[in-house]
């Protein structure tokens, strides 16, 4: 299998510590190359200078393809000049996972600010940044764990906002990508989607809202009769017990925190982002850049070690 490609991150956050941590612990299992400067990496890494993403298979240390970001690190603290250098970190693991030389790719966390105050960046966040490199207009983003796969129709928006953004084209759109998605990259030969209303108790027939009965149920009959398996809407508060996560596949929500609140307190270290929807592979760890504790050796490697796994499972399915 050719290596998982890691795109650096913030140099200033514990993207370089967890990267050397996560090949320490399955870098034999997982060939991986890491993407970016090396005086970034934490004092006293062992790590080799590769030319070819191919050369991490029978690397000796930690695998770099090495950027000279100009600038050092100071954990904790963002420096404008590393910006660009980050960014190219992203579009050069796609150029290598477009050309066969890489199998997926991981993304250790950006801090989308510092990207905006050192090289003006026009995108919401990565998910966005790696549909514009793919040439697609629609992408999903599923958070996916052992215990849960959730999948949020609208993303990083005001709640607020969610109403006017949620549509019929866009449940339909994020249904459709989920469903495929599952096939072809989970392996799940008939997948079991449910899906939450946008209201408490999905609207109670209309007396807290009428979301669900004017274009949820409408969107979600239509593609239950073109085959799909769909469970909803649903109220949410009643979705995420052991017994009902059994009956399903995925859980398709209305909003951000719909989504993502029950997976972080189900399984915080072990949730992985995943792009679903884009023609290669794309797995992150399920945290941001813990400016907190960067560079205090005590950051959790969990969800990287499980973003890469991923990212190689979901690969292999793929062939």
């Amino acid at each position: 299998m050719q290596p998982v490609a890691i795109s650096c991150g913030e140099p200033a956050g514990i993207g370089p510590e967890i990267a050397v941590a996560a090949w320490d612990a399955v870098g034999k299992d997982i060939p991986m190359v890491w993407i970016g400067d090396p005086t970034h990496l934490p004092t006293g890494t062992k790590w080799q200078a590769i030319t070819r993403a191919a050369d991490a298979a029978t690397a000796s240390a930690f695998p770099v393809l090495v950027r000279d970001f100009g600038a050092p690190r100071v954990a904790g603290t963002t420096n404008p000049a590393h910006a660009e250098g980050v960014i190219a970190s992203i579009a050069d693991a796609v150029s290598l996972v477009q050309s066969g030389e890489a199998s997926a790719i991981c993304t250790a966390p950006i801090h989308k600010q510092a990207l905006i105050d050192g090289a003006q960046f026009a995108y919401p966040g990565h998910t966005e940044y790696l549909a514009a490199l793919a040439g697609r207009s629609s992408v999903v983003m599923m958070l996916a764990s052992e215990m849960l796969r959730v999948v949020p129709a609208t993303i990083h928006i005001p709640l607020a906002d969610v109403p006017e953004q949620l549509t019929a084209a866009t449940l339909t759109d994020t249904i459709l990508i989920t469903h495929a998605a599952l096939i072809r990259d989970f392996g799940i030969a008939k997948p079991r989607l449910a899906v939450a209303g946008l209201n408490p108790h999905a609207g109670e027939s209309g007396k807290m809202g009428h979301e669900e009965i004017e274009m949820i149920t409408p969107t979600l009959d239509a593609l239950r009769a073109e085959g799909l398996d769909i469970a909803g809407p649903l109220s949410a508060d009643t979705m995420f017990h052991p017994a009902a996560r059994a009956r399903y596949d995925v859980a398709i929500c209305m909003y951000h925190d719909q989504a993502l609140i029950p997976i972080k307190t189900l399984d915080f270290s072990g949730g992985v982002n995943v792009t679903l929807g884009l023609p290669f592979v794309r797995t992150s760890p399920d945290h941001g850049t813990a400016f907190d504790i960067a560079g205090t050796g005590t950051a959790d490697a969990t969800s990287m070690i499980a973003a890469l796994r991923m990212a190689a499972k979901m690969a292999q399915a793929r062939t």
